[in-house]
């Protein structure tokens, strides 16, 4: 869905037009009328042989002084007085014009071993996808892309997966292990050591962080840190280094291609408190912040075992801080699943989506993951807190009805067997009790990735011989259990479809 498209659909609803002639003057209004005669001939019931032509015609005197960007620029200031964004455009295009809906549940599909293997993509996921959209390429469910991967930027990853599934994927339908990044704000100003591999810098920026350094450039600054590789040494030491900005807080992405070399350079910061052009006099403690994205051990590739992921990279940095400083190394934030705050982040874009179709909320959310240790993990974590989350709303009513009584919780806890007493109460506001979320988070195991029902390699629920889940993650085998197993993602989608009676 292009911008003339979506701002087509947008603008044509009657509702809009009269919200936009009550907050908008004649100057805007006049702006708005040509910016609409410009995308109507761009709709494909519009479309003619000499449509360019016309549209330059109609909107020459805008193009001429400005450009395309302060154009969209522009208008999504004149939208943003209605509390819309071009992001809500866009995502109008996904699903076509809102109308009531039916479907009250979505979907989680993580990629790696779920759509593809590498590369390659799996014989079912085609089909599967084939399912989940209409004719027209619209999906007719919500769906989100989230995958753990951390090396490319959203509308990159959004790309690949439209050109392997032959559909149209949008990139507000993809969460990427840094994407809930974006909330922490206090971190975006400050200077940044990035580890990973791929467009980091690019990534970071996109996220929000004004001042980053790559591991490429901070070995650069700093030539006499990285000694592993004879071949790599420079014997020159920079006589800059004292000047060199201090490294406030470290980002991990991923797992990076030269393993020794982040290690050690991360260890300095880490030791020297973000300045490793001299020594401290002592091991800085707490050391500077520190936030990982994915935890996944492995990970699905096309070899017929699983892979190092970035999990296994910052067990050894976990290792070799203590070994070296003789303290645990401290996470400020770990993001990427099983982390809740992705499911949090997604549980809002689904959200947005069912919105957008015309579902006032969700009921359920299907994940479909093949590692017990992070998609299962996480979706069944999640389902347990919106449980605690629905028995804490639960309780905040039956609090707030006693007290329209003259009476107080105390008064009845005794003789009240249904209240849990274990949920804290009194700490929700209304607004958080009236939050749109999902009250389920279902899992799904597909049996095409890391997991394999022939394989030992990776099991889960009791059957767990080892923990594959991060250090600060505690082991519950009952969180790896899955509440359903397929063979594949096809079989995922039709199995969702019958319990839902949706054709």
């Amino acid at each position: 869905m292009d911008f003339c498209d979506a701002f087509y659909n947008f603008y044509s609803d009657s509702d809009t037009y009269e919200k936009i002639k009550e907050k908008f003057n004649g100057q805007q209004l006049t702006f708005v009328n040509m910016l609409y005669n410009w995308s109507v001939q761009d709709t494909p019931s519009y479309k003619a042989k000499d449509a360019k032509k016309k549209k330059m015609a109609t909107t020459g005197t805008l193009m001429k002084s400005s450009s395309s960007t302060h154009f969209k620029q522009y208008l999504s200031k004149l939208i943003s007085s209605l509390n819309w964004s071009f992001n809500t455009l866009q995502r109008k295009g996904i699903h076509g014009k809102a109308a009531r809906s039916d479907v009250d549940f979505g979907f989680l599909f993580d990629i790696d071993g779920v759509i593809c293997r590498g590369k390659t993509v799996l014989p079912s996921a085609r089909e599967a996808f084939c399912k989940l959209v209409d004719t027209n390429g619209k999906f007719r469910v919500p769906v989100l892309f989230v995958t753990n991967a951390g090396n490319t930027l959203r509308q990159r990853k959004a790309q690949q997966l439209s050109q392997l599934l032959d559909i149209k994927v949008h990139e507000d339908q993809v969460v990427m292990s840094h994407s809930p990044l974006r909330m922490f704000k206090q971190f975006h100003d400050k200077h940044i050591l990035a580890s990973g591999q791929g467009p980091i810098q690019e990534i970071a920026q996109a996220l929000g962080f004004t001042n980053v350094t790559t591991i490429d450039q901070f070995r650069h600054h700093f030539p006499t840190l990285d000694m592993v590789d004879h071949k790599r040494r420079k014997s020159a030491p920079c006589g800059f280094e004292e000047y060199f900005p201090r490294i406030e807080a470290i980002i991990l992405f991923g797992e990076p291609v030269r393993w020794e070399t982040n290690l050690q350079l991360i260890i300095d910061c880490l030791l020297t408190n973000g300045k490793p052009s001299a020594a401290s006099s002592e091991i800085p403690y707490p050391h500077i912040p520190v936030l990982a994205c994915n935890m996944d051990l492995l990970w699905m590739a096309e070899a017929c075992i699983p892979r190092f992921g970035h999990g296994c990279f910052l067990h050894c940095l976990e290792s070799l801080y203590q070994k070296i400083s003789g303290r645990e190394l401290r996470y400020t934030g770990l993001v990427g699943k099983p982390s809740e705050l992705t499911y949090h982040h997604v549980d809002y874009l689904l959200d947005l989506q069912a919105k957008d179709m015309g579902t006032e909320q969700l009921k359920t959310i299907y994940s479909v993951g093949d590692n017990p240790g992070s998609d299962i993990y996480g979706a069944n974590l999640y389902d347990r807190y919106l449980k605690k989350k629905a028995q804490s709303r639960s309780k905040f009513v039956k609090q707030k009805a006693l007290q329209s009584n003259g009476l107080s919780l105390t008064e009845v806890e005794s003789e009240s067997h249904e209240i849990d007493v274990t949920v804290p109460v009194g700490k929700q506001s209304s607004e958080e009790v009236e939050e749109n979320y999902a009250q389920s988070c279902e899992s799904i195991l597909v049996c095409t990735g890391v997991y394999c029902s022939t394989r030992d390699y990776v099991t889960y629920g009791a059957k767990c011989a080892s923990n594959h889940n991060h250090r600060d993650f505690v082991l519950d085998p009952e969180l790896t259990q899955p509440k359903y197993v397929v063979p594949n993602v096809l079989e995922a989608v039709n199995m969702v479809f019958d319990k839902e009676k949706f054709k």
